[in-house]
């Protein structure tokens, strides 16, 4: 079969899955959207029929917190938005949100320009999140221009000084003047002066090397910023919500906020469910270099009992391409960037580990990786739904096979994958993007280019 694009394709004999149930069903799309679901569709003459017995028919997976061609200002990723969409589309991703960081000297409209222009090459659809680092008091009129461009929501971090960083006065000020536009902050939370006080203790202890890692950035460091957060949100009237918690109490903490009537969200990622902080006294502990680090035995299952439960809205990767040469330099983990791979092998191990262990159910699954970061950022129902009228960004899932994940079958730069040699059940076996299939039988057929902004729509209160 060929690659094909603005026709009419029926997907047949497939099972759908949707956050409210699944179905046996067939699904229509004409052009770039889905144009009906159920049994007995009309079609063309030259319809193009898809055979979709025995496989999971999906809407595309949106990976909502990604670092494609990431520039720290420090470090640089040395991908750049075809390579990176190339591989999240060969792992059925369909829409990535990614950044603009905004750089010294720079407004934000300034940064949101800069990246457009790096995404030209991107293969998917793609939305962006707005790194905040510059903007003193008196230039928060700017953070309007954000609802203007469709990237209705700023990172803020409480630690990494001195570019990221943002204080209490800061975090507070800016989350007011957000919460009269309808702007979403998204925070990384862990208390800098923890972190600080930790590392320089273990330098000077002279215990520097990968293995020491993890406890550079204690956990009691990311608990304590996510309720100190989810205060000053609380008093800024502001939703928000938290990136990568890989605790518990984190994900407990927006919980009981939430519960109390605050607006408050939370994503985590697949390290922090599969991985622990035992692989630091592994052999290759450059791996799991990543900020927050992986964390003690045991605390991946407290996450998936919140995430299984509910608590945890989505799961998303943090995806960084460094390169295994750039991570293996030197070992010293303050010294080595922090980041790993993951567009890619987001949806096999969430259904691996989620559905197929018996975790998760199916309707759980797309939930967390399409519906409801759509709904947190403002893509639904374009995005993240098999509705009549939605982007036919769709992905054929074939639960059958029984696989390995091995770094030299993935498409991202980096030459190594923190899950080497772990067990998946399944692959994605085609994938549609706005009507196009971009993925046929595993490998990427897509077009450089062809992927396209997303505007969002901002918070309402």
């Amino acid at each position: 079969m060929k690659p094909y694009s603005s026709q009419t394709v029926l997907i047949q004999g497939g099972t759908l899955v949707t956050p409210e149930g699944v179905l046996e069903a067939d699904l229509l799309i004409q052009g770039e959207r889905i144009k009906a679901v159920g049994h007995g569709l009309p079609t063309a003459p030259d319809t193009v029929v898809v055979e979709a017995q025995g496989m999971l028919v999906l809407p595309g997976v949106i990976d909502s917190h990604t670092h494609i061609a990431l520039d720290t200002g420090i470090y640089r990723t040395p991908d750049d938005w075809y390579i990176g969409t190339r591989a999240a589309a060969c792992g059925g991703v369909t829409t990535v949100v990614d950044f603009a960081t905004q750089f010294p000297g720079q407004s934000l409209r300034q940064a949101v320009e800069a990246r457009w222009e790096e995404a030209r090459d991107a293969v998917i659809d793609y939305a962006l999140h707005v790194m905040v680092t510059d903007l003193p008091p008196g230039r928060e009129g700017e953070l309007a221009d954000l609802v203007e461009l469709g990237t209705p929501s700023v990172k803020l971090y409480t630690t990494y000084r001195p570019n990221y960083y943002a204080d209490d006065a800061t975090v507070l000020r800016l989350m007011e003047a957000m919460a009269h536009l309808g702007i979403r902050p998204l925070v990384h939370c862990e208390n800098d002066a923890l972190v600080t006080a930790r590392t320089q203790a273990l330098v000077a202890e002279g215990k520097t090397s990968w293995r020491y890692h993890g406890q550079s950035r204690p956990a009691l460091a990311e608990v304590e910023a996510v309720r100190r957060v989810l205060f000053l949100a609380a008093a800024a009237r502001c939703p928000v919500h938290i990136v990568h918690c890989s605790v518990a109490g984190s994900v407990e903490a927006v919980a009981r906020a939430r519960a109390e009537g605050q607006e408050a969200t939370c994503e985590t990622c697949p390290q922090y469910l599969l991985l622990d902080a035992s692989r630091y006294e592994g052999p290759e502990p450059w791996r799991y270099i990543l900020q927050p680090p992986l964390r003690a035995p045991g605390e991946p299952e407290r996450l998936w009992a919140w995430v299984a439960d509910g608590a945890v809205d989505f799961i998303a990767t943090d995806h960084c391409d460094y390169t295994q040469a750039q991570k293996t330099e030197v070992d010293d983990f303050t010294r080595t960037p922090g980041g790993l791979p993951g567009m890619e092998t987001l949806l096999p191990l969430t259904y691996t580990y989620g559905v197929a262990a018996g975790r998760l159910t199916l309707p759980q699954l797309v939930a967390l990786l399409s519906a409801r970061p759509a709904q947190v950022w403002g893509l639904w129902p374009r995005k993240g739904a098999l509705l009549p009228g939605a982007d036919a960004d769709i992905v054929l899932y074939d639960p059958r096979p029984e696989g390995t994940i091995r770094a030299a079958d993935l498409h991202h730069l980096a030459g190594y994958t923190p899950y080497e040699g772990m067990r998946v059940q399944g692959r994605v076996h085609m994938v549609f993007s706005r009507g196009q299939m971009v993925v046929r039988e595993g490998q990427f057929v897509g077009r450089r280019g062809r992927g396209r902004f997303i505007r969002r729509e901002r918070h309402e209160q």
